[in-house]
């Protein structure tokens, strides 16, 4: 029994003491974010966590009707010491042909949806500034100022906040949305205290409202639209006479994602007619430059979980025509027109964006822009109405968001410099890999060298899995608070971001294959990612941690359990743990049977709990980091919950879970960014690189086990 006694004695003091050097290991960590370590980080030539925070990035841009001049978005972080919150977003002016940007709107402000007056005299934008006004709504007002400069003045004053809005095309009226506001009937019974929820019932619908804009704020009122549904989004007609918009019953988020449909809105008579009856997960539309047709793109079918085809569809009444390439290894993503009968739309093709044209009648499918020829992942483009002149933002391997102008034909230029520190970086080479999976299907990937690579040498491994599973990475700039792949690849790391099966870009089948089976090929194709990484001799198998979010959560949690062996530490962000508690506790439960499970609870309980994380919870030999917000609706946090309960009741001795106090379905205060990321890097830095103490704990929670004293 002394024995026994004994043991389990310096068990637990070995468990303690592993934690107690990450706790200490922490505070060293915080105390290098507030102080010495920023004047260390700036010395070395290599990208450092310091330098993720201190990215500007172009966020949006608006080019001028003429085509000479660009509106655009800078958004920078928050300083260290600056009160908890999100980026700042300021508004520049850049000639087209050259010169440097005017600053327009800076300094503690959020501005976004920029948009030039159709008459280009002016330049509109929605903003929220963060100091200087009081009482102000949460989504900010409807701002325009001169293009030629001058004082910026608001012409909206809605009490819940302006959304979206869109410009009349003749210039004299802007239409916006926005939600109802409480009634003073509300007001009151909420300061009694009669403010009760009823779950997903007093939600407040969003609006359209008409409004003059040529007195100003203070000479305009705004004109409600009755249109008894909730309004999503909407777009003008050419003519001005009528607007096509999506709606749904209620304003939940599952409604948006798969039952909206498209109306259109006669804006003289009054009279709502339905375009397209939920035509499941739905992309962005546009009206030709004649006003007969409607472009819109959307998913093919109820299963497909992301929106893929482009389709035409005469306004006057007839069939949606899907105008999709057949059998296409991508997925569309934008639409819009070049003329009355050219259709322009927008890909992402493996791991480039593309841009095609097509006839409305499904011939002379054209190739406009291609990323892997100019090396730019571009976002989707803004354009004269001569086609002549193109406005993007994009990024590339080492620069994240800039502004770029191309013109057909010609090479695309580069407008802006955000970050020109950037010059004397050191970065690891990012290389598109490809390899089979156990099936034989051909993966691709993106993997960052580490910077001073050596052939022959072994790494550690951080693998990084991508959310939604709707999604994948593109060859550009993959390194953010969340996945910060540069600065491992710094320190020495192989960084590797796998397209796996469940991605978009990849056409139809590739994107279905997770359809009814989550965790199975899908995170299969990852593990055989690290095998190939592994027996090609890049990684050390023995130095292994993978991280995500969400979906790419749920996979670090199947990997530090199901998939154990493969990695000794994870770090799972708002993450799944939990199939069968999940999809009753998602604000996307419809999206989740329709286009993911295909089969009620009811029909599918084995599965569901056969492919939950916590099922292997007590087989778990990784080092677990389990971290989310507490605001979270579409991953409850009880999800992060439920997996570090049952990890710490099997004695797990590597589990730490830290929630982030306001946060939803990612960080956006730059503390909690910071934090985020500084605990990560620590984190894979002690369980991976240096590959301490992980072996030793799970041998003494072992040895206490089989003596009988893991209680």
């Amino acid at each position: 029994m002394e024995k026994k006694s004994k043991l389990k004695g310096s068990g637990q003091k070995a468990i303690m003491i592993g934690q107690r050097l990450f706790i200490s290991k922490s505070r060293i960590l915080l105390i290098l974010l507030l102080g010495a370590a920023w004047g260390i980080a700036e010395a070395q030539e290599v990208f450092t966590a310091g330098d993720v925070m201190k990215l500007a990035t172009c966020s949006a841009a608006a080019l001028s009707p003429d085509g000479k001049w660009v509106a655009y978005t800078v958004r920078v972080g928050r300083e260290v010491n600056d009160k908890p919150g999100g980026d700042y977003s300021g508004l520049y002016l850049l000639a087209v042909a050259g010169g440097e940007p005017r600053p327009f709107i800076s300094g503690k402000v959020n501005v976004s949806d920029v948009k030039w007056r159709p008459d280009g005299r002016a330049i509109s934008f929605l903003m929220r500034r963060e100091e200087g006004e009081k009482n102000q709504a949460p989504t900010g007002q409807v701002w325009m100022i001169p293009a030629d400069g001058g004082e910026a003045e608001k012409i909206t004053s809605s009490e819940t906040g302006v959304i979206d809005y869109q410009w009349l095309p003749q210039g004299d009226k802007i239409a916006f949305i926005a939600t109802r506001p409480e009634t003073e009937e509300e007001k009151d019974l909420k300061e009694k205290g009669y403010n009760f929820i009823f779950y997903e019932e007093n939600l407040k619908m969003r609006n359209l409202y008409l409004q003059d804009v040529s007195g100003g704020e203070k000479n305009s009122k705004s004109e409600i639209l009755n249109l008894n549904v909730n309004v999503w989004d909407f777009v003008f007609s050419p003519d001005g006479k009528q607007i096509v918009f999506t709606a749904s019953e209620q304003n939940l988020i599952d409604q948006h994602y798969m039952f909206r449909s498209i109306y259109l809105f006669n804006l003289q008579s009054k009279e709502v007619k339905v375009l397209i009856k939920r035509p499941w997960k739905l992309g962005n539309y546009a009206i030709s430059p004649d006003g007969a047709k409607l472009v819109y793109a959307a998913a093919l079918d109820s299963s497909d979980h992301a929106v893929s085809q482009v389709y035409m569809l005469p306004i006057a009444g007839g069939e949606a025509v899907n105008l999709t390439i057949p059998n296409f290894k991508g997925h569309v993503e934008w639409v819009g027109w070049k003329d009355k009968e050219t259709i322009i739309y927008q890909s992402g093709e493996g791991v480039w964006p593309t841009l095609r044209t097509v006839r409305v009648d499904g011939k002379e499918q054209k190739m406009l822009l291609d990323a892997k020829t100019s090396g730019i992942i571009f976002d989707e483009p803004g354009y004269t109405d001569d086609f002549k002149n193109f406005i993007m933002t994009g990024n590339t391997p080492t620069q994240p968001g800039e502004l770029y102008y191309w013109q057909p034909g010609q090479e695309v230029k580069r407008l802006t410099e955000l970050n020109p520190w950037l010059e004397k970086k050191t970065f690891g080479e990012q290389q598109v890999i490809r390899y089979a999976a156990r099936d034989g299907q051909e993966v691709e990937g993106l993997l960052i060298y580490p910077v001073g690579y050596k052939q022959g040498e072994k790494y550690p491994l951080i693998v990084y899995v991508h959310g939604g599973p709707e999604a994948h990475y593109s060859n550009g700039w993959n390194t953010r608070y969340a996945n910060p792949g540069q600065v491992f690849a710094g320190m020495g790391y192989f960084v590797f971001y796998p397209n796996y099966r469940s991605s978009t870009g990849y056409g139809l089948k590739f994107a279905k294959a997770g359809y009814g089976d989550p965790a199975g090929k899908e995170f299969d194709d990852i593990a055989d990612g690290i095998d190939y990484l592994v027996n090609s001799g890049f990684a050390d198998r023995e130095r292994v941690g993978l991280a995500g979010g969400s979906y790419g959560g749920y996979a670090a949690a199947w990997f530090g359990t199901y998939y154990t062996k493969y990695v000794k530490a994870v770090h799972m962000f708002v993450g799944i743990s939990d199939l069968v508690s999940k999809r009753s506790s998602t604000d996307i439960p419809w999206e989740d049977l329709y286009v993911h499970m295909g089969k009620t609870l009811d029909e599918s309980w084995e599965i569901n709990l056969k492919r939950s994380p916590i099922y292997y919870a007590a087989q778990s030999r990784t080092a677990f980091l389990i971290c989310g917000g507490t605001d979270d609706t579409r991953v409850n946090p009880g999800q992060s919950l439920e997996l570090y309960r049952r990890l710490k009741m099997t004695g797990h001795p590597a589990v730490r879970y830290v929630q982030y106090p306001g946060e939803g379905h990612g960080n956006s205060k730059q503390s909690s960014k910071m934090d985020f990321m500084y605990r990560q890097i620590e984190w894979f830095n002690w369980y991976v690189r240096d590959a301490k103490a992980l072996e030793g704990l799970f041998l003494l929670l072992d040895i206490s086990k089989n003596y009988g004293l893991s209680e």
